[in-house]
């Protein structure tokens, strides 16, 4: 019976310290080191190197790929403090073929003052007295447009560059009203 009982503690321990290396053993993974808005480049000092236990079906991308994820464009915003996931990052501009990508300088009272995100559906409208300027499905002297990217506002001016998609049609057109800062983005509902 003594030596029954040794064997069984012996098996549990010898089982316990299996479960615990295979499920302890910590891997050097990608941690995002501050926030990072969706379509942005990502820089090296975005990133930073974090040691944690990662169960066998969660997709991390390994601090090996650092040099790899340099370079490409975040696909959502990546929060501070989160692990990288693949399917975070691009290498593609955020831009479809048949588009253009346009940045938009805009002051406080030419876009709303809440929270544009990529992925926004918004109208470029001209603030010129050209009324026939534009496209004729999103009303007179305006262009729809995607938010590719927000950037920050300047501390002195509170203006911002805003980043968006439009037809390569109508590209050129929003090119040019933006340059003379003649355009401010009114955000689409829902429904579009």
């Amino acid at each position: 019976m003594l030596a029954v009982a040794v064997a069984c503690i012996a098996a549990c321990a010898a089982g316990n310290w299996w479960y615990w290396t295979e499920n302890g053993q910590r891997q050097p993974v990608i941690e995002i080191a501050h926030e990072v808005p969706a379509g942005s480049v990502i820089r090296d000092a975005d990133l930073r190197e974090a040691s944690v236990a990662v169960d066998p079906s969660m997709k991390v991308v390994g601090i090996q790929q650092r040099d790899q994820v340099v370079g490409m464009r975040a696909t959502s915003t990546l929060p501070a403090g989160a692990l990288l996931h693949p399917k975070e990052v691009t290498n593609r501009t955020l831009v479809a073929t048949d588009e253009q990508l346009i940045g938009i300088a805009l002051k406080p009272g030419q876009l709303p003052d809440s929270a544009l995100r990529p992925g926004d559906r918004v109208q470029a409208v001209f603030t010129t007295d050209d009324p026939g300027a534009g496209d004729s499905t999103a009303g007179p002297g305006s262009v729809q447009a995607r938010i590719v990217r927000v950037g920050v506002a300047r501390e002195s001016t509170g203006e911002r560059v805003v980043d968006v998609a439009v037809s390569s049609r109508q590209g050129p057109l929003l090119a040019a009203q933006a340059a003379a800062g003649e355009v401010a983005l009114a955000v689409n509902g829902a429904g579009g």
